[in-house]
């Protein structure tokens, strides 16, 4: 991918800039600023950008019916509807952990929100835990033990759940029951260290690749469905986030970052010919 040219989005900086994910309704790229702590709207036409405040720190965001935002806030999951400025409080996953806050999250191909916690404090330790959430806001403990979980994504056919474990540090993946939510069959894909990027947050395409900002590294690399490294990205910010496909042909990969070494988190972009894929929605009743 040598020659391929980056385009800087947005002049805001951000904190730790997360969770981009692509509106195909709406003409958007939805993302967040965890520390801000707001969720942002970024206007795929118009090159604007729209700041919605939150009352906490937002992990993640994941797209629902109806217009609105699922979303990951330090006092649980909510549904946020951007046209009211309302908030409707769904459920909080582990109310009794408060040395956690609620990460990294995706809604799947059951129509779940999947959200992963994070150690809230330096060294990380084994608090956190990955968690599946119905639109009936009900909670279910999936995987424990974890330090900082990261990376959820899923196959082109729903039939694979990938997952990391940012201070594990490695990258797993699933066999995946669409119908209950189930995992099975558990496959170490890679571990991971510092020089060749810690794995944060993530994205597949079409052709099943796994997209991993490497956070530590300044790079994005791109794993085969084997785990086996195609490609490693240098990046021009420091501290990559996540990737997301998405732009009229999902052929835009947007990746957020956050502030390192006094060099501010970004909003930037690329082309790429492989196309990702559309997010799922979060399926509020009316």
């Amino acid at each position: 991918m040598a020659g391929m040219e980056f385009e800087r989005l947005i002049d805001r900086p951000l904190q730790i800039g997360e969770s981009p994910v692509w509106d195909e309704q709406r003409q958007c790229l939805w993302f967040v600023d965890i520390l801000a702590p707001a969720i942002l709207r970024y206007d795929w036409a118009s090159r604007s950008l729209t700041d919605f405040a939150m009352p906490s720190a937002v992990g993640s965001i994941g797209l629902a019916s109806q217009g609105e935002l699922v979303v990951a806030l330090r006092s649980g999951v909510h549904l946020f509807n951007p046209d009211t400025g309302a908030l409707r409080f769904l459920v909080q996953p582990e109310p009794d952990r408060p040395m956690n806050r609620l990460n990294d999250g995706k809604v799947g191909p059951d129509g779940c929100f999947w959200i992963g916690s994070i150690h809230d404090a330096s060294p990380r330790q084994p608090t956190a835990a990955l968690y599946r959430v119905t639109p009936e806001g009900k909670s279910r403990l999936v995987l424990d033990g974890l330090k900082a979980s990261n990376g959820l994504a899923w196959s082109p056919d729903g039939s694979i759940l990938y997952h990391a474990d940012t201070r594990g540090p490695y990258i797993a993946s699933y066999a995946f029951d669409r119908a209950t939510g189930a995992l099975s069959e558990r496959r170490l894909l890679r571990e991971c260290d510092e020089a060749s990027g810690l794995p944060d947050g993530a994205a597949v395409d079409a052709e099943c690749c796994y997209w991993s900002a490497g956070v530590s590294a300044g790079c994005l690399n791109k794993l085969a469905p084997d785990g086996r490294l195609l490609d490693s990205i240098k990046l021009p910010v420091a501290a990559p986030t996540m990737p997301c496909f998405g732009g009229p042909d999902l052929r835009t990969v947007f990746i957020t970052s956050l502030a390192k070494n006094a060099e501010p988190g970004r909003l930037i972009s690329f082309r790429v010919e492989t196309p990702g894929l559309l997010s799922p929605r979060f399926q509020v009743a009316a």
